[in-house]
């Protein structure tokens, strides 16, 4: 006994000349939502009746036909909650409810009670039929249990029929720890099961067939449940369901192959509430088809609304990274990431034409805006973030367009801040940084007047007249050009105190579409005694022209800081 391992790698599931790993996924399975049972027990403080019933009725918003909503004969809670959805004709027409019993006289008896009245309903039966569960938790043999589960079945066709509800119950049979337990063995259980509840069609007769605690390894669950649709004698009868958990991390992996190998249904929760590591989370799995291009028959284009209502019934926070719904999975931290997110969307229509597709942008796999998420939360400014992140808040957020020869000294700027911080820069710290290192660069020099007028010379020219301060000494200054950001640099190089500099770039752009539009310019000079670097200053200001002669003192006063 003490050779033998702590652990043992699951035996492969005899299955030859598998199918599944060469299929496609074509359409979408049928949901079933088990928040309400399965999700529900395992809150910390589960949901009170007024939390289920919002909850009931944001899973039909999104598109549930099959909701489990309770375990009536274990609670007085569930048994009333079921007949307040019945009676109070809170149950779409399009919808069944689905109630959850072991498989006892009393409990059966007492679950079909609290479906009286229901336009259609299924019955869900469960028992555990490893080894491990029969052997140890049961004190029973494969045959007692086999016993259990057909006596089980007769007794709810009993309880339905004596209710007056045959042919409006339909009945879900679930072999606990399905994963664990003999594969020809569940299935000989669960033909005769079939045979116990007697004629069918896939409507009326479900086998959910979970991996209840996942001990496997995803591509088994899927061999297990292709071996077993090979098998079972009554497919055409049956709906194959699938219920996995998420102990190993696998939940999403293994329900999507087990759909390729002959699932049809999926029983889950939403952000993958339950026992443990929690059910699989149909969010995922739904956006996830809907990504590929398959209609995953479920709405989930605001889940931002979604999302708040599971944090408020739950009492769990849905994690930042956790996919499609977490507040940072449509952001990016890294420049290079954030560069690339910024040139493909600008560059959707040549991404269409090349791809043929309506959608492809590095590192988005999907529209943010089809879940209800905004593109201004996509970039996030870090000490790890570079120039094309900055430049795309500037822009989406502020309206702010800078040149792009502009964006490495902006990188910069924000980089300094986010190294002296240690944190995490938001929008408006972003705007400061900007507005104060390139539109009020303090240094040397200072534009107190400035105005335009005709030259008495050339009518081709213009006559800037300025009032300017070097280093607190006032001057008044004239110079001619052939514009005004020409004629306010002629006549700043007529000063002596003045530096040497060459101007290399100027733009110009409009903020804003009101009447009370401001004009934004960007001005960038070189100094020849400092090699081929340039600096940048921006101006704003209600006249066009005062904005440009703004942009270029700060220009100056940057490449005077530190500069020799």
């Amino acid at each position: 006994m003490k050779n033998i391992p702590k652990y043992l790698y699951p035996e492969a599931v005899p299955l030859k000349n598998r199918k599944w790993p060469d299929r496609k996924i074509t359409k979408a399975p049928a949901w079933c939502s088990v928040d309400l049972r399965d999700g529900n027990q395992a809150l910390p403080v589960p949901m009170n009746p007024q939390k289920k019933l919002n909850y009931f009725k944001m899973l039909c918003r999104i598109g549930f036909k099959e909701i489990e909503v309770g375990f009536p004969s274990a609670s007085l809670d569930d048994f009333n909650f079921v007949r307040e959805l019945i009676q109070c004709g809170y149950i779409p027409g399009d919808v069944r409810i689905s109630v959850l019993t072991q498989a006892r006289k009393h409990l059966i008896d007492k679950t079909v009670e609290s479906l009286s009245g229901v336009r259609e309903g299924i019955l869900h039966c469960y028992l555990a039929t490893s080894d491990l569960h029969g052997g140890i938790v049961f004190g029973k043999t494969r045959r007692d249990v086999l016993k259990m589960a057909v006596d089980g079945t007769k007794l709810a066709v009993d309880s339905i029929g004596n209710a007056g509800m045959t042919g409006k119950i339909a009945y879900e049979f679930s072999p606990e720890e399905f994963t664990d337990s003999d594969i020809d063995y569940v299935i000989d259980l669960c033909e005769a099961v079939k045979e116990a509840w007697g004629k069918s069609t896939k409507h009326s007769f479900i086998l959910n067939l979970p991996a209840t605690v996942e001990r496997r390894p995803p591509y088994q669950y899927a061999d297990l449940i292709e071996y077993f649709c090979g098998k079972y004698k009554y497919l055409s009868e049956t709906t194959i369901s699938l219920h996995t958990h998420n102990d190993q991390g696998c939940a999403v992996a293994a329900t999507e192959m087990a759909i390729l190998a002959g699932g049809e249904r999926v029983e889950g929760t939403l952000f993958g509430h339950g026992e443990r590591t929690g059910n699989v989370d149909i969010v995922t799995i739904a956006v996830n088809l809907q990504s590929r291009g398959i209609a995953p028959g479920l709405d989930m284009s605001d889940l931002k609304s979604i999302v708040r209502i599971v944090e408020a019934a739950s009492g769990i926070q849905v994690h930042p990274r956790h996919p499609y719904a977490g507040e940072l999975v449509f952001t990016a931290f890294s420049g290079s990431h954030q560069d690339a997110i910024r040139k493909g969307i600008s560059s959707l229509k040549k991404a269409q034409d090349s791809f043929h597709c309506g959608w492809k942008v590095p590192y988005l796999h999907i529209d943010p805006s089809d879940l209800g998420r905004k593109y201004e939360r996509l970039i996030r400014i870090n000490s790890q973030s570079g120039k094309g992140g900055a430049a795309y808040v500037l822009e989406n957020e502020f309206g702010y367009l800078p040149p792009k020869n502009m964006h490495p000294e902006i990188g910069d700027a924000v980089q300094q801040f986010a190294d002296k911080t240690h944190k995490e820069v938001s929008s408006m710290e972003l705007l400061t940084v900007f507005k104060e290192t390139f539109f009020n660069a303090k240094g040397p020099y200072r534009l107190d007047k400035f105005r335009i007028v005709a030259s008495e010379k050339s009518p081709d020219k213009i006559r800037a007249k300025l009032t300017v301060a070097i280093n607190g000494r006032k001057c008044e200054l004239e110079g001619e050009g052939n514009g005004p950001v020409s004629a306010a640099v002629h006549a700043l190089k007529s000063q002596k105190d003045m530096i040497d500099f060459v101007l290399e770039d100027f733009s110009e752009q409009a903020l804003g579409i009101t009447a009370d539009a401001t004009a934004v310019a960007y001005v960038a000079i070189r100094r020849p005694a400092n090699g081929k670097r340039s600096f940048y200053g921006a101006g704003e200001h209600s006249n066009i022209e005062h904005a440009a002669i703004l942009a270029v003192f700060s220009a100056i006063n940057r490449s005077s800081q530190g500069v020799q």
